[in-house]
């Protein structure tokens, strides 16, 4: 096991299992003072009681830091500018929130006077990555432990076990808890039969943010946005700020069954991962962008 110096620590925190263990393992293992981290991204009900989750868990405090206007504006937005797409489906919604947590949890690791960062991102995707890269360009020096790739718990199995052992408070979901990613851009579902590449979607099970398409409603539902230079500042003829377009667009969209991909994905390090991914709004959005560059080209031509 990697031995730092530990005293106090700033751990990024969503009150998972990953993250509620971890908790408890470091106080355990390096007798340090662990200070959590909770990025407000939009995902709404999700944060409620993490405060008390997390103090339960071993935590000296909670920040909880609401970052939703500068996900959307310096982040999404400018992925949407950009067409930003992986494999030509993934609209990102997980890997463009990573550098805004990234900046925070250093700015406040640094006001905190932490010996470190710690992350809960196992060792077999991607957001390991993106995290400590991340961190890595807000300060180059700073210490990154990372659990799971030092610890001895190896499955979920394990981290239940572990739970259960130490008195860690942890809802459980049974067989109905997909791994999943939220905030204002997206949500993401991994696991149960999306581990068959053969299984059709358990929609019923799964949509969050969204109707299964056979179920929305016959009649159309017409919308217009309105762009200035690339950016969204408007939807219906009413100007509203980027996280509140984002939400209403979510709502119109999700009841039309909008914005719903079921996309199997490679990994950073080699390995194929099924995801079902929505993103109502965000599906809106890059469909009306794809149109200004369409408008701009024949204005150019005829100009010419």
């Amino acid at each position: 096991m990697e031995k730092l110096n530990l005293k106090k620590v700033v751990l990024a925190y969503s009150g998972g299992l990953d993250t509620s263990i971890i908790i408890t393992w470091l106080k355990e293992n390096y007798g340090c003072e662990v200070i959590c981290v909770a990025a407000d991204l939009g995902q709404e009900e999700e944060l409620d009681g993490l405060e008390e989750k997390a103090l339960a868990s071993g935590a000296s405090k909670l920040y909880i830091e609401d970052l939703i206007d500068e996900f959307i504006d310096d982040f999404a937005f400018v992925a949407l500018k950009a067409g930003a797409k992986y494999e030509g489906d993934y609209l990102l919604g997980t890997a463009i929130a990573r550098p805004v947590i990234a900046k925070r949890l250093v700015e406040i690791a640094h006001a905190e006077n932490a010996d470190a960062i710690v992350h809960g991102c196992t060792g077999k995707g991607n957001d390991q990555v993106r995290f400590e890269l991340g961190i890595r360009a807000f300060d180059p020096e700073i210490p990154i432990l990372a659990p799971w790739r030092v610890w001895e718990i190896k499955s979920r199995e394990d981290e239940l076990k572990y739970a259960e052992e130490h008195g860690i408070p942890i809802k459980r979901a049974g067989d109905s808890s997909y791994s999943e990613d939220r905030n204002l851009w997206h949500i993401s579902h991994e696991g149960l039969e999306l581990e068959d590449p053969e299984a059709e979607p358990n929609w019923n099970n799964m949509l969050t943010l969204s109707v299964n398409p056979e179920d929305a409603p016959d009649e159309p539902t017409y919308i217009s946005v309105e762009f200035e230079k690339g950016v969204p500042v408007g939807v219906n003829g009413q100007k509203m700020k980027g996280s509140d377009i984002v939400r209403y667009l979510n709502d119109v969209g999700g009841k039309n069954g909008i914005g719903i991909d079921d996309i199997v994905e490679n990994r950073l390090i080699g390995m194929k991962v099924r995801g079902v991914y929505e993103n109502a709004g965000a599906t809106i959005l890059y469909h009306a962008h794809s149109f200004l560059g369409s408008i701009d080209f024949r204005q150019r031509y005829h100009a010419l």
